[in-house]
């Protein structure tokens, strides 16, 4: 565990050694607070609670964690520094292990940067402070389940665009699978046990269910499940590629 925690460390140093991370985070919280504030009819509503600034999250992630999870892997493989990281005294599992850890602990500290809004509403009315907590427990697992996936397609690449365009698609997939859009193509033959089980596959209804405040241990069990799922394919894509 230690070893893990010292690439974790070494990682995190790493996203704050050049001024992109701060670009990032400054882009990240101005985003969504436009979004929030600006698009969605905040102050039309009346009302003071968080969830449209929750709804917006699964696509900014689309394009914000891809950014993130495309360096985890291709970087290291087409800088040659793979092969020197895993040079040194620590498993496959521990790097892969340690540089998620680090990468989602960023996306941790963007989350914290959008804490403002929660002053905001809380300065403009009386929210439920418990949903608006379930909803950033919602995000941030969100966040590591997005970045899990991304990280394992970022070990079959050194391409880093290549890596960004199919980690973004392949969530989009994903969080698409629970909208009657995406269900109305399957067909209609298909048993309704099977139809149920794609629902439940898609990343949007788990979210939105703790977003409202709703923490089922299901929906984390299956957070957790696809995150553990993806790092075992990372670690297998790795040492696939290091062969």
């Amino acid at each position: 565990m230690n070893r893990v925690l010292a690439i974790s460390k070494r990682e995190l140093r790493g996203y704050f050694a050049t001024p992109v991370a701060y670009v990032f985070l400054a882009v990240f919280a101005a985003l969504l607070g436009f979004l929030v504030f600006g698009l969605s009819g905040f102050f039309e509503r009346g009302q003071a609670d968080l969830m449209p600034f929750f709804q917006f999250h699964p696509f900014v992630f689309l394009f914000l964690v891809p950014a993130v999870s495309m360096r985890l892997w291709a970087e290291e493989r087409r800088s040659g520094t793979l092969e020197l990281l895993l040079t040194l005294p620590v498993s496959t599992t521990q790097a892969v292990l340690g540089k998620f850890l680090a990468a989602w602990a960023f996306l941790g500290i963007a989350l914290v940067a959008t804490f403002p809004a929660w002053l905001t509403v809380n300065f403009l009315g009386d929210p439920d402070n418990g949903v608006i907590l379930a909803g950033y427990l919602g995000s941030l697992l969100m966040a590591g389940a997005f970045l899990a996936v991304g990280g394992c397609l970022s070990a079959l690449t050194r391409n880093q665009v290549i890596a960004f365009v199919v980690s973004g698609l392949t969530l989009l997939f994903l969080v698409m699978l629970n909208f009657p859009a995406v269900l109305d193509f399957l067909p209609e033959s298909l048993p309704q046990f099977l139809l149920d089980l794609v629902g439940t596959l898609g990343i949007y209804g788990h979210f939105d269910s703790i977003s409202r405040g709703v923490v089922d241990l299901r929906d984390l069990i299956y957070f957790l499940s696809l995150i553990g799922a993806c790092l075992f394919l990372n670690v297998l894509a790795v040492e696939w590629k290091k062969a």
